[in-house]
């Protein structure tokens, strides 16, 4: 065998200088320890347009609603004679009222019939209701019309805030 070979096992050619190891400084080492105990999430930007989403719908939809069955679009009078008053439902128990506007009396070629249904929202007002509508007296009735029907409001979109007489009218009004 022949030993003119290099031999990488023997010490002749270990070199004489270890490596320098890098000494990190305290900056370094706490920056890399929150990097090692910190998890890198992914996807956090669509979770968080999302949830925005999700936000906005619900705000949107929570505004449609109070829009459409709690915030009157309409406050108007109406006035002529009250035809009917009726206590009416099965779990919520709500005034409803029929009424014979002037329009309809003053015309002639049109036959009699309620045109102006509505609901009363307090018992002192349907009991005023229900009085007036026996003594056939003419009335004002001030109501609140919505877009849509709540159960417990009643069963129209016409909610009855006040109602005058036309005597009430006369004695409130000073120019009169």
């Amino acid at each position: 065998m022949d030993d003119n070979f290099n031999d990488y096992f023997t010490d002749d050619n270990v070199p004489d200088e270890q490596p320098q190891v890098h000494q990190e400084t305290e900056q370094e080492r706490e920056e890399r320890e929150i990097k090692e105990a910190t998890i890198e999430r992914r996807g956090n930007s669509v979770k968080m347009v999302l949830a925005l989403i999700i936000i906005a719908m619900a705000l949107f939809l929570g505004w449609w609603m109070w829009q459409h069955y709690f915030h009157p679009y309409r406050q108007s009078q109406q006035k002529g004679w009250i035809m009917s008053v009726s206590n009416e439902g099965t779990i919520f128990k709500t005034y409803e009222g029929a009424m014979i506007s002037e329009g309809y009396v003053e015309d002639t070629i049109v036959a009699m019939h309620t045109d102006f249904d509505f609901s009363i929202a307090s018992d002192s007002l349907a009991r005023k209701a229900l009085r007036l509508s026996q003594d056939g007296k003419r009335v004002t009735v001030s109501y609140n019309e919505y877009k849509g029907k709540v159960l417990w409001r009643g069963d129209s979109r016409h909610v009855v805030t006040a109602i005058d007489t036309d005597s009430d009218l006369v004695k409130t009004n000073p120019y009169k």
